[in-house]
């Protein structure tokens, strides 16, 4: 099928005629007979005298030259049959906690000590660049939540807006009942059998508007399963030494246990980085949801034919121009004098 994607290109059509009307006329540079009197002769006859323009002949090739030109920029195209996009996979939000808990050192990365963001910030960017065909969008939450990347087959834009969140960029609480209930309103509109949230936390609910299990309960309602890693080191000697008390103790696995329950998700427990790997394999099992179809055309262009067009017109007027010159001139050289 053909079309044109700027078709709106064609309002310039008129535009060398509306400068000829409205610049003043140039000098042409050539020896001409200037008539001082040309006002009272115009008086006398009672008409302005006219402008000798070419015409229309000699108007034609480049009227031709112009309608080629607009052609070109109103970019022609050519559509193909609709085909079929691949349409099977999930529409996952990810809700990442980056209050001031999540900071403590108390997990272990290649033999090195990192905080409880690096550690998912190193797992679970290698879990959203697996997930081709899913829509995967960004939550980020502490004392409020925010939607950083909303769902996108651009998983590379998602990882690095991970890679880059920094702790306490959304406040040093914990938001819980205001996460889910932001991913409710983004996941509400999707096909019921791909609203997905998995939310990492290692803190109790402490911030916020919305209480966790109302929440839940609202997410239950839209048809959004809800999956919660809890991530933080057990308590030991070692880190009750180091932090004077224990960074694990926050962790209300009561209240997140019972959010996965109502929604009909499940509730993860990470101590360390091989349980995370572990559950990113879970996670990956999640059958994929049949989303809505959707089909493509491919567009070819067809703008380089009268642009080409265009240029050889304007070569062949400016070579009919040049070449009685050149015959003069090689005539004058060849007169003996």
């Amino acid at each position: 099928m053909f079309e044109l994607a700027w078709p709106w290109v064609w309002l310039l059509l008129p535009l060398p005629w509306l400068l000829r009307w409205l610049l003043p006329v140039s000098e042409s540079g050539d020896a001409a007979l200037k008539v001082g009197f040309l006002a009272e002769l115009e008086a006398i006859a009672g008409r302005r005298a006219a402008i000798a323009l070419p015409g229309w002949r000699q108007q034609l090739p480049y009227l031709l030259i112009w309608l080629l030109l607009v052609f070109a920029a109103a970019r022609p195209q050519w559509l193909g049959e609709p085909l079929p996009l691949p349409t099977n996979g999930r529409d996952l939000l990810l809700a990442v906690d980056v209050s001031g808990s999540m900071d403590y050192p108390d997990m272990q990365w290649q033999g090195e000590e990192v905080s409880r963001l690096e550690l998912v910030k190193h797992l679970l960017g290698d879990f959203i660049a697996e997930r081709r065909g899913d829509r995967v969008g960004l939550i980020l939450f502490g004392s409020k939540a925010y939607l950083q990347a909303p769902l996108t087959f651009d998983r590379q834009t998602v990882r690095t807006w991970l890679d880059e969140a920094v702790i306490g960029i959304a406040g040093n609480n914990t938001a819980l009942g205001d996460a889910i209930g932001l991913a409710v309103k983004r996941l509400r509109e999707r096909p019921a059998k791909s609203r997905v949230l998995v939310l990492i936390t290692d803190g109790a609910n402490n911030g916020g508007e919305v209480e966790p299990l109302l929440a839940a309960r609202l997410a239950a309602a839209a048809g959004v399963k809800v999956h919660i890693i809890g991530i933080g080191a057990e308590a030991s000697d070692s880190t009750l030494n180091r932090f004077g008390f224990n960074p694990g103790g926050d962790l209300d696995e009561t209240t997140l246990r019972a959010i996965a329950h109502e929604t009909g998700g499940e509730y993860f427990r990470a101590r360390t980085h091989e349980e995370l790997e572990a559950v990113g394999t879970t996670l990956d099992q999640l059958e994929p949801a049949a989303q809505q179809p959707a089909q493509a055309r491919v567009a070819t262009a067809l703008y380089a034919w009268p642009l080409a067009t265009a240029l050889l017109f304007s070569w062949l007027l400016v070579a009919r121009s040049i070449w009685p010159l050149s015959l003069r001139q090689l005539g004058r050289r060849s007169t003996p004098s």
